[in-house]
């Protein structure tokens, strides 16, 4: 029921779209791009599982400087669909660094293997 002294409110197309209305309103939008084919959707599989086994190891700062890199690829995968060279290169670059460690996560060679490491 509205008033004449209310006022009108008409929305279009909202898809894609966030917003909030009213006091206190919050709005997230959390839209995201699926990898562009099935070897970005492959790649971005094998981060997230080496990121998930990575927090079984013992942090050192090789460690946590390859898990920012891999959080920054999930970033950008699940953002615009795939990953940049530069970006895969800076990973082979860290799985390399940090062999040692990682010849324990079979997850670290499923990775490395798609990297062509």
């Amino acid at each position: 029921m509205t008033t004449a002294d209310e006022p009108g409110v008409s929305m279009g197309d909202v898809s894609h779209s966030t917003f909030a209305i009213g006091s206190h309103a919050h709005a997230e939008s959390h839209h995201h791009a699926a990898p562009q084919d099935a070897a970005d959707a492959e790649l971005l599989d094998a981060v997230r599982e080496l990121r998930s086994d990575l927090t079984r190891v013992r942090g050192t700062d090789r460690i946590r400087e390859l898990d920012a890199a891999l959080a920054d690829t999930e970033e950008e995968i699940t953002r615009t669909g795939s990953a940049a060279p530069s970006r895969r290169q800076r990973l082979r670059d860290l799985l390399t660094d940090a062999e040692s460690v990682l010849t324990l996560l079979a997850s670290a060679g499923a990775l490395a293997g798609l990297l062509g490491t």
